[in-house]
């Protein structure tokens, strides 16, 4: 399959296919977008059955890094790699190599982070040959760990959103169900937790599920009941496409606000939140912390000023609420046309000043 004929091929600016016989690296980068900066995205290892599954994946998940950078309001662009191949098996220092050589082709247009499959020990080894990744532990650069930052974001984003439906400013005696107890669902429940939120959790690892219950006083819930349990929020930070034709019916929760990656299984299930009183916090607004984290490092931005952008998250969030109601068009759609707006904008004064 070509890429011009690819069904989720947006524009995008560059798809570049690398295959490095003496490594066996087999590899996509796709660049949708260098409209507001350099195009950034993690990389993602994974056993693809073909090459046609590996590029559908490669340009969604680039065209969905250039809307997160720009509703967060950073000077990044959006990209995305992947490398074809188990990471338990096939994964090799000379294939880690090789991909940064890849990289580097791209002079600097597309600067590269973690994603499944690539983790912190193999970052390191893609820098000895490119200086084009971020979003790990670097000396003389703020820190990579991005879980803390984007539990923030999704803490901040979340009371926004109980603000606009619930009209309070806190979650203490709420009711709030976390899917997924991985470093940002516990980051959440945390401060949660020191609020006052009556929390349900639940984690397909039940040791998981198990010591947030202990630490937060929490109740347990299994996999199955976490998404229609009795709750206010519901906050899904494990699994994408869990929003669909079965569970949005089903839902009793009032708000929907959570870190995992493309929770509604098609967009018009964003209508369907709103056609039912469902307040749906966009899950790429909500859950930018991870990607202000890795521009501050790219930019030398300060902890502070990190932080700071990560706590506008909330104010984001209510603007998106406010013309949502105003244009009675659904949040996902809002965030889009908000992000489309910033990237138009700045290809705008790109071509202006190329006159």
């Amino acid at each position: 399959m070509s890429a011009f004929e690819a069904a989720d091929f947006d524009h995008h600016e560059t798809v570049a296919f690398f295959d490095d016989k003496a490594s066996g690296l087999r590899a996509i980068i796709s660049i949708h977008s260098t409209a507001l900066g350099p195009a950034c995205g993690g990389t993602r290892m994974y056993p693809y059955a073909n090459g046609d599954e590996a590029l559908t994946d490669v340009l969604r998940l680039s065209r969905g890094m250039s809307y997160k950078s720009a509703i967060a309001g950073l000077p990044l662009g959006g990209g995305k790699a992947v490398i074809i191949g188990d990471p338990a098996t096939d994964k090799s220092e000379a294939k880690l190599l090789a991909y940064a050589n890849a990289v580097n082709t791209l002079g600097g247009r597309y600067i590269t982070a973690m994603d499944v499959g690539i983790g912190p020990k193999d970052l390191p080894i893609v820098a000895r040959r490119t200086k084009y990744v971020a979003g790990f532990d670097q000396p003389g650069k703020t820190g990579g760990d991005s879980g803390p930052l984007t539990a923030l974001g999704v803490f901040v984003g979340l009371k926004a959103a109980v603000k606009h439906k619930f009209g309070t400013d806190s979650t203490k005696g709420m009711r709030i169900a976390i899917q997924g107890m991985g470093k940002v669902g516990m980051g959440l429940a945390k401060q949660l937790h020191q609020e006052g939120a009556q929390l349900l959790v639940s984690d397909v690892d039940r040791q998981a599920a198990a010591k947030a219950a202990e630490t937060f006083k929490a109740e347990v819930v299994s996999p199955d009941a976490i998404v229609t349990a009795d709750c206010d929020v519901f906050s899904p930070n494990a699994l994408g496409a869990i929003l669909d034709d079965r569970t949005v019916p089903a839902l009793r929760a009032k708000v929907v606000a959570g870190g995992a990656n493309n929770q509604l299984a098609r967009d018009e299930h964003g209508e369907s939140l709103r056609q039912r009183g469902v307040l749906y916090a966009p899950d790429y607004v909500i859950n930018g912390g991870g990607i202000i984290r890795v521009a501050g490092q790219i930019f030398s931005w300060d902890d502070a000023d990190i932080e700071r952008r990560v706590l506008g998250i909330a104010d984001t969030v209510a603007e998106i609420f406010r013309r949502s109601d105003a244009d009675s068009v659904p949040t996902n759609a809002i965030a889009d046309r908000m992000a489309e707006e910033r990237m138009a904008n700045a290809a705008g004064k790109m071509a202006h000043a190329a006159e």
